[in-house]
Formats: C-alpha cells, structure tokens, sequence
C-alpha cells in the first residue's frame, strides 16, 4: 500500500526523491517494521494517452482517508500457495529477489499475486486466464478464482517501482508496485466498490490527468515511472527504482 506523503507531480526521474524529501511528514511515532505489500495499476493503452485505474478510499479509513489509490494490500500466506498459470517474466523476478530476505522464486512470485488477488478484492476484477483444467486451491482469499476457473497469469504482470514507508511513521510498508494491461483482465464482478466498500468509487482517468487527483506522493512518483516505462515500449529490460529513506533523505536506487 501506499506512503501517506504528498508531493507535487511532474519532473524528471533524477528530482523524484528529491520532491520526496522536501515533503516528508512528521516521524515522531515509534518505529515500526515495514510491512510487505503489493500494489497493481491496470493500464488501458488503446487511446492516445494511456488511462490506469485508481479506486477512492473511504473516508473512514485509518490509513489514507479519501485518498485515490491503485488497489493492493498485504501479502497472504495462501499467496504462496497458488499456482499461476504463467510465471514471471525472468527480468522481473530477478528485480523482486534483490534485496529480500531468503529470497526464492515462490517468494517474488507471492509479491505479483498478492497484488491480483487484492485488486479482485477491492475492486472485482480478475487478472489471469480462463483454465480448461479445474484451478485448485486451499480454503481462503483465492476460491472466488477456482470457483470461476481463472488462473492468475504472471506472465503479463511488470514490476517498476519499490518503495518504503520511512522510519517513524504511524504505518510502514514495504511496497512493490506492478502493472498489467487490461487485456489480462479475464473476469469483473459488481458489488465491490460502493459506500461502505474500501473503495468507495473506481476511475480510469488518462494517465497525465490522473496525477491531479488527491493522492500520495509515492503514488504520484510511480505513474511517472510508469509513463517512462510507456514511453520505453513496455520493455522488461526497463530499470526498476526503489525508493527509501537514508541519512534522512529519500534515495532511489535502481535494482
């Protein structure tokens, strides 16, 4: 999930942690250890100016009231435990297993369903494919995907952006942020957006008009990593950056 900063959008890759810094918020709470989290940003590139998804939280949430978000949230145990019908392309598993603890292929890949799974939760798609076979799964968060024969499809799913919540903050997460063309869309179920969901409303706004939305900082700075990686044609090659805090600035780092 994302950082609670906020910073103004726009600028070039090289000022991004620069805009951070300046806008870092109050880090008088006890510290905490980062949380890991996923995030996914559905992509609609079939106009001129791509459009991505956002979802309004309620505004009684505890964490970013009334922010617009991309849909994510923790990692699951049974987010291990799926089988995906494709695996990560090699780049990006690559990128998720650097600087992670014992890190595996099973682990990067429970980063890139934890963000599927929680996108069918707040917002009732579906990223993956339709199974010929019947999909198995243990009891839990993933039986709305076996009960429609939908496997999560990994091999469509791009990983650019890290980025972690700094010391001292009410919340932290330690976010990987992803991003999937609508064409791996394979399902949408109504009933998951409303007043009293934890989406309260769904967009899908052009990307350069999405950043004007009240939103985080941190998710603001990633549409501008996704626009670059657009701009780059998509390319798995196309660096990743993480984002964190050190000696009381934010860096961003390339894994």
């Amino acid at each position: 999930m994302d950082d609670d900063l906020s910073v103004s959008a726009g600028g070039t890759a090289a000022d991004r942690a620069e805009r951070l810094t300046r806008s870092m918020r109050d880090q008088s709470f006890p510290n905490l250890k980062p949380r890991d989290s996923a995030t996914l940003i559905l992509v609609d590139r079939s106009s001129d100016v791509p459009k991505v998804l956002l979802g309004r939280r309620h505004q009684r949430h505890r964490f970013l009231p009334g922010k617009f978000v991309f849909p994510g949230g923790r990692i699951e145990p049974a987010d291990r435990l799926i089988a995906a019908a494709a695996a990560l392309h090699e780049q990006h598993a690559r990128k998720l297993m650097q600087r992670m603890r014992r890190p595996s292929l099973a682990k990067a890949a429970a980063f890139a369903l934890a963000a599927v799974r929680e996108t069918y939760e707040e917002t009732g798609i579906m990223v993956g494919m339709r199974s010929d076979k019947a999909v198995s799964v243990m009891p839990g968060p993933w039986q709305a995907f076996a009960k429609a024969d939908i496997a999560p499809d990994l091999s469509t799913i791009h990983f650019i952006a890290r980025a972690i919540t700094p010391p001292r903050r009410p919340l932290r997460f330690d976010s990987r942020f992803f991003t999937a063309d609508v064409s791996a869309i394979a399902r949408r179920d109504d009933g998951f957006v409303g007043p009293d969901k934890e989406l309260v409303e769904l967009v899908w706004l052009p990307i350069t008009q999405a950043r004007e939305l009240d939103m985080p900082g941190i998710t603001a700075v990633v549409l501008e990593e996704l626009q670059d990686r657009i701009a780059a044609g998509m390319s798995d090659d196309h660096p990743v950056p993480l984002y964190r805090m050190l000696h009381k600035r934010f860096a961003r780092e390339i894994l």
